[in-house]
């Protein structure tokens, strides 16, 4: 699909300098802009591209003067980044506006599904699912049985999500992401084996929740597994049982999170970290990679290393770790003088 600068310029309520009949077709970095490109100016280092680029139209800052001449039409605006992102956001409406039924696909009697809706080739839907409005579930997708999907949600290829799970509106659930598997529940006995505890609980994802591709999110034992409005989960993140995440929480990928423990508003954890389960982590946390989580979290902590420390305290520690082996050779070098050693 081709937009000409006259077009963009009018969603993006910007002033063209240079030819508004030029078309483009796609996206590209200012660096790497071809013929036919739309790119961006907003990070002043790479400035000196826009005297280089070959894309057919650059959206630059209002303020933005040449200093050279130009091959590129301009599109000024207030924010350049931020005009560049809604067009990002408008192209990606194009590329999923997909609607209607594929076959082959499964659909039982008893599903409801809403209007506008998409559903891809070789997808399942169970019994007793209801499905928003406007919802776009793509190839090769499972949906078990009592499922309900709010309405503008997305779910992508081959992700799967098991009977009595809610999704709520406006979700994106990624490739291979699994909603709802049982969680890790054995009993011992006293032969050493383990028996499998029923994990009969399911799992709540609330409003503009965004689940990244590989992540796991097991249903409760009993109750369920709660993510809240506005969490975002990276890729390849495990969520145990019965755990809770609050709103606008964002994780990283490849973090785990034990079951039965309760994260709270707006934090931030990075990657590969790793929670211990039963605990409480507070409202604002941030927490850095690779850092290992065995302790309740007050509210407002930033903690680093594993076992984990307060930030400041764990910079102060590391400093000392990096000078160990000099600290060990002084201490050694002391101890033969108050020996008399030569």
């Amino acid at each position: 699909m081709k937009f000409t600068a006259e077009q963009i310029a009018g969603i993006l309520e910007g002033k063209i300098v240079g030819n508004p009949n030029i078309e483009v077709s796609k996206l590209a970095k200012i660096e790497e802009g071809t013929e036919g490109s739309l790119t961006f100016l907003a990070n002043p280092k790479y400035k000196s591209y826009i005297y280089t680029t070959k894309a057919s139209i650059t959206i630059v800052n209002s303020d933005f003067q040449p200093e050279e001449e130009l091959a590129t039409t301009l599109i000024k605006v207030d924010d350049a980044y931020g005009a560049f992102t809604k067009l990002l956001e408008y192209y990606n409406q194009i590329k999923l506006n997909k609607s209607g039924i594929e076959q082959p696909s499964s659909i039982s009697d008893s599903a409801k599904i809403g209007e506008g809706i998409y559903i891809g080739a070789f997808t399942y839907i169970g019994d007793n699912v209801t499905i928003g409005n406007n919802v776009k579930i793509f190839p090769n997708s499972y949906i078990g049985d009592n499922v309900a999907i709010g309405d503008n949600s997305i779910v992508f290829s081959g992700a799967k999500v098991y009977s009595d799970c809610v999704i709520g509106s406006s979700c994106v659930i990624n490739s291979g992401a699994i909603i709802g598997a049982d969680g890790f529940g054995f009993a011992p006995n006293d032969k050493g084996e383990y028996s499998k505890v029923p994990q009969i609980g399911n799992v709540i994802i609330e409003d503009f929740v965004d689940i990244g591709a590989g992540t796991t999110i097991d249903r409760a034992t009993l109750g369920s597994t709660v993510i809240r409005r506005g969490v975002k989960l990276d890729n390849q993140i495990q969520i145990a049982h019965n755990v809770e995440i609050g709103k606008n929480t964002v994780i990283a990928a490849q973090t785990g999170v034990a079951g039965s423990t309760k994260i709270g508003e707006n934090c931030q954890i990075g990657g590969q970290v790793g929670i211990v389960g039963h605990i409480t982590i507070g409202n604002n946390v941030k927490i850095q990679a690779q850092s290992g989580i065995g302790r309740h979290v007050k509210d407002n902590e930033v903690l680093q290393g594993s076992p984990a420390l307060t930030y400041g305290d764990y910079n102060k520690s590391y400093v000392y770790f990096k000078n160990l082996p000099k600290i060990v050779k002084s201490i050694n070098d002391l101890e033969k003088k108050v020996n008399g050693d030569n």
